[in-house]
């Protein structure tokens, strides 16, 4: 019995230690937050428009402390590796929005960094949600971290249920094709899908383009070995380099730009033929290649 009661009181003692490294850890974070936002950054959340469940999480699973550890982890990136220059942030409506990006860098910190730039750099602040690639779902532990922190798998029923719930939707129409560019095609836009034109017309959602610069050089891939991709489940297998060297396994700290252009609203009839909304899509990327043009000519480094 006494060393039942021993065990006992470790264990009381243990959770309450764990409680006061957590409470000492939220307030590190919220006041590290409150500087780079110059304002309260819990005041700032909750003028974040969400709708919860009783269980606190929205329908798809989103949970605001999750997605507040999240925000701060992109904060980081942000303002102090990346340094973001952000412009054109008044173009985001309020209300539902369709955000249309180019996707680079082999792992999708452009996304990150578009969602940390409509938390902090938007008014008023908004959470985004992205379509992720159902691969994803296979990864341990990743599934519940990306449902926690706002990111839905890439399937039009979720996109659809989203944007009628007024959120803000990121996605990237060049998929891993866009990800996984090899350095010689840097900046050159691939394929684009057609959903997210028909999904823009079906809900009468204004199109934001979106260019960011900087995510080309983090990561140099001067090749895919797309047969050991297949054999390994991924979309692709790039050849990077710099990974052999001490250290190059983070990304090389290049600074991002990111351009929100002016909303484009689209209509029409979202069953028409692949035809009519390829020449849709086309205007959509069109201005993106255009965007990014201009904002990799602009750049006076890659790292500054």
């Amino acid at each position: 019995m006494a060393n039942l009661a021993r065990i006992g009181s470790f264990a009381r003692g243990a959770r309450a230690l764990a409680r006061g490294l957590l409470g000492t850890a939220t307030g590190a974070v919220d006041g590290w937050m409150g500087t780079l936002l110059g304002e309260d950054f819990n005041r700032r959340l909750a003028r974040v428009p969400l709708s919860l469940t009783s269980q606190g999480v929205d329908p798809f699973g989103l949970d605001p402390q999750w997605t507040k550890w999240a925000l701060a982890s992109a904060a980081f990136l942000h303002r102090r590796y990346f340094r973001t220059e952000v412009h054109g942030a008044a173009n985001i409506p309020t209300g539902r929005v369709l955000l249309v990006a180019n996707h680079s860098g082999q792992i999708p910190i452009d996304g990150a960094l578009i969602g940390a730039a409509l938390f902090m750099d938007v008014e008023p602040p908004r959470f985004t949600r992205a379509m992720v690639e159902k691969w994803t779902q296979t990864l341990p532990f990743v599934s519940m971290l990306f449902a926690r922190v706002g990111q839905v798998v890439g399937v039009p029923e979720n996109a659809q249920r989203l944007l009628e719930q007024g959120e803000a939707l990121l996605v990237f129409p060049e998929g891993a094709r866009g990800i996984s560019k090899t350095f010689d095609h840097r900046y050159q836009l691939t394929e684009f899908g057609l959903g997210f034109m028909r999904l823009a017309i079906e809900t009468n959602t204004p199109i934001v383009p979106v260019a960011v610069v900087g995510g080309e050089e983090q990561y140099v891939s001067v090749g895919n070995v797309e047969s050991l991709a297949k054999l390994l489940g991924m979309p692709s297998f790039p050849l990077i380099p710099q990974l052999l060297l001490p250290g190059g396994q983070l990304p090389l700290p290049t600074k991002y730009r990111i351009y929100f252009g002016e909303p484009m609203q689209f209509a029409g009839d979202p069953d028409d033929d692949d035809a009519v909304m390829e020449e849709k899509v086309w205007v959509v990327k069109s201005m993106i290649q255009s965007m990014l043009n201009r904002g990799v000519k602009d750049r006076k480094h890659v790292f500054w």
